[in-house]
């Protein structure tokens, strides 16, 4: 049975209604993922938990093993993955509190792993359109139903951190058009379309960054009071979604877009080069 992902705060599978079914830790080729994955049901989906820091949130942005999260995902029969993250904003209009359902990114991070085919097989993905929209909408549903404010789309700005932006940046990212600001969903969103798993970001926002004339300038404190109203939100949300508006029976572009994507006869690969991607490839060969 397919499964569907759920990539956040730990906090997120403490829900009402939600039954644990087990706990897993997952080898990958490239590591361990960045906590035990949790296995649960809801409104009976099968669903798969990771916290995305750990549980403990000891794992910065900039150090997250993003290739380990999404091939254990992969691994654990996942065909859909809901990205839950807090984010700045970078206009008035989207106000802390506010969720985004985010249709592009621009990534600006560095110096993270950001694919799974670093050769001899090589693959090349298009990211032109990032997000799945069917789950996008879905989620949209969902969101409304339970009354949060909630935009329809955005681009999300991906900066390196851990640190906060600069007052020149900030207003160097709002001259761009961008729409807010995160540090964790690349290459996140990358992987998962190599992985050939639908993906969307529900972008949870607790502050306008440091551009903000009147409000006061992002802070740990300041982030932490939003985000706990921001995640009793999210999980109404999860479950209005999985009782009314999940669906998996839609056929999805991005369950194929590694079809014409790999520059290499996977047939002449040799078995130490297919094992790393094994996981991905395996229903091309």
């Amino acid at each position: 049975m397919q499964r569907i992902g759920i990539i956040g705060g730990s906090g997120l599978y403490t829900i009402d209604g939600i039954s644990i079914t087990d706990e897993l830790n997952i080898d990958t080729p490239f590591g361990n993922p960045s906590d035990k994955l949790i296995f649960a049901t809801i409104h009976g989906h099968e669903v798969v938990f990771l916290p995305r820091h750990g549980k403990t949130h000891n794992i910065p942005p900039h150090n997250i093993n993003y290739r380990a999260n999404i091939y254990a995902m992969k691994l654990a029969g996942v065909s859909q993955i809901i990205s839950v993250s807090a984010v700045g904003s970078l206009r008035q209009d989207i106000a802390p509190g506010d969720f985004v359902l985010v249709d592009q990114f621009v990534d600006r991070t560095r110096e993270r792993a950001s694919t799974f085919f670093d050769g001899p097989i090589v693959a090349h993905v298009s990211m032109a359109d990032p997000v799945c929209n069917h789950l996008q909408h879905q989620l949209y549903q969902a969101c409304e139903a339970e009354g949060i404010t909630t935009h329809r789309n955005g681009t999300y700005l991906v900066m390196q951190g851990p640190q906060f932006s600069s007052r020149a940046e900030s207003e160097l990212y709002r001259s761009w058009g961008m729409d807010v600001i995160g540090m964790t969903n690349m290459p996140e969103a990358k992987l998962a379309r190599e992985a050939e798993i639908c993906y969307a970001t529900v972008a949870m926002c607790t502050d306008y960054d440091c551009w903000h004339e009147v409000e006061d300038d992002v802070s740990v404190t300041s982030v932490i009071e939003v985000m706990q109203d921001n995640v009793s939100k999210a999980k109404a949300m999860l479950l209005t979604y999985f009782k009314h508006y999940c669906n998996q029976d839609t056929a999805c572009a991005c369950q194929n877009t590694l079809e014409h994507s790999i520059f290499a006869d996977l047939k002449d690969q040799s078995d130490e080069s297919l094992r790393s991607v094994y996981a991905l490839v395996k229903r091309y060969l």
